[in-house]
């Protein structure tokens, strides 16, 4: 199936259907995202000020600034202030943009904003940060992202490069003991078990979230066919019965459990998204399953 390169309509679309579902809901933010270094609750409500929040032991790099001499000169120990901006829990969402997330007469670039943005507004909901990170030949952030979905440059989804590459090569400066989310079709070859270490290093939770769409979940192509690579452009013709299309769904559910159980062997959190039913009944039901999100109101 070719890439369409004139769906950014449909992804506008898609990125205020996300405001409108993210508004019912706020994100399920883990009792580890609420506390310090030291161990200390801290607030969740993010803010401009620089009012003192917490200490934390002083690590190299850290702003000099910031260390607390009165405490360093009683205990000979060195700490760090932190301010409310900087405990507040974070949300990183990190977007699959390589092309076969846009496929050409399917809804499944637009399901991608939706979650993107749903995610992002239910943090808002939960008085969190959030920055949206596009994976392809790098890991950059959203132009717009950190603001309300209404700022966002309409992602593009033109890479050719598997995010597991960009996450290998160029580690994002994500917010530590934040929360991550990972939004892909999948379909790349890499061992999930190396893949989400990266993902999680630092966070205090991570979600990955399968989208595709239904004719990749349950495909009806029978007779000779043209299948094309959609990053590659490699082609291949073939004849396709029955018992391809059931080898191929088989071979989908093995890729599909793999991931889940290297999400449950991390301690991440596993769902997958129909990109046609993302918003069966007003509803994101299978983040709400998977304890990402929780409805408000």
């Amino acid at each position: 199936t070719p890439v369409s390169l004139n769906a950014d309509d449909d992804i506008r679309e898609g990125l205020l259907t996300g405001r409108a579902l993210g508004a019912r809901y706020r994100l399920a933010v883990p009792r580890a995202a609420l506390r310090g270094r030291n161990g200390a609750r801290v607030g969740v409500h993010a803010g401009a000020s620089l009012d003192f929040h917490d200490y934390r032991d002083y690590h190299p790099g850290d702003d000099l600034r910031h260390l607390d001499w009165g405490v360093f000169a009683r205990s000979d120990k060195e700490v760090v202030k932190l301010f409310r901006e900087e405990v507040a829990p974070h949300l990183d969402v990190v977007l699959d943009a390589s092309r076969s997330m846009r496929l050409e007469g399917t809804a499944k670039a637009a399901a991608a904003a939706t979650l993107a943005a749903a995610c992002a507004v239910a943090a808002e909901q939960a008085h969190c940060g959030h920055t949206v990170w596009l994976a392809g030949e790098r890991v950059e952030a959203l132009d717009g992202s950190r603001d309300h979905p209404d700022a966002w440059r309409p992602p593009r989804f033109e890479s050719t490069v598997a995010p597991d590459a960009a996450l290998r090569h160029t580690p994002p400066a994500w917010r530590r003991n934040g929360l991550r989310v990972l939004i892909s079709d999948l379909l790349w070859t890499a061992d999930p078990a190396a893949v989400l270490p990266r993902l999680a290093e630092g966070a205090a939770g991570l979600t990955v979230i399968q989208l595709l769409a239904h004719e990749e979940e349950a495909p009806d192509w029978r007779g000779p066919c043209r299948l094309e690579d959609v990053e590659t452009g490699a082609r291949a013709d073939l004849l396709v019965d029955a018992s391809a299309c059931a080898a191929y769904v088989a071979a989908l559910a093995r890729h599909r459990e793999s991931w889940s159980a290297a999400c449950r062997g991390c301690g991440a959190t596993f769902a997958a998204v129909t990109a046609e039913r993302v918003a069966d009944g007003g509803r994101l039901a299978p983040l709400e399953a998977c304890g990402l999100l929780e409805a408000v109101g």
